[in-house]
């Protein structure tokens, strides 16, 4: 039997769903989101590590689908993800609503397998506060080799 080419031995895509869990009542008494942000993805069995922080650093690979939501502990207090800014050679994400819903979420797909972490920015919107915030760490998405060089 012949061997079997890289690509037949390639597992499919998966979908990576990324949460952002925001305490907004304290972000903005503190006007700080670093201490107040906590993320987490649905593929820590893939080596995703740092939970709870807000410098996540998600497994992924060519042609997985990220989603981006938010939820806030304080469900009276207004929460959203304003923008992703990420290299759009790695992925280009695609602001987007729940059809019937004013709830935002944010979806794009791995273009290619990543061999160093790619740090990607978050911005939130809180309350009344027309000014995003945006936290000073930074989440990446890496790729299967391992950690190295950060990219920017």
């Amino acid at each position: 039997m012949p061997p079997k080419s890289r690509q037949a031995e390639r597992r499919p895509a998966r979908p990576v769903t990324i949460t952002a869990v925001v305490d907004p009542v304290a972000a903005l008494a503190s006007e700080n989101l670093d201490d107040n942000l906590y993320l987490y993805d649905t593929n820590r069995i893939a080596g995703s590590s740092g939970f709870g922080t807000p410098a996540l650093h998600s497994r992924v690979r060519k042609g997985d689908t990220l989603l981006w939501n938010v939820i806030p502990l304080e469900c009276e207090t207004f929460v959203a993800l304003a923008d992703i800014e990420i290299d759009p050679r790695i992925a280009e994400p695609t602001r987007k609503v729940y059809p019937g819903t004013d709830i935002v979420f944010w979806t794009a797909e791995v273009k290619q397998d990543l061999t160093e972490p790619a740090l990607y920015r978050l911005s939130f919107l809180l309350g009344t506060v027309g000014t995003p915030f945006t936290p000073n760490a930074r989440p990446a998405l890496a790729g299967a080799a391992g950690e190295g060089k950060e990219r920017r």
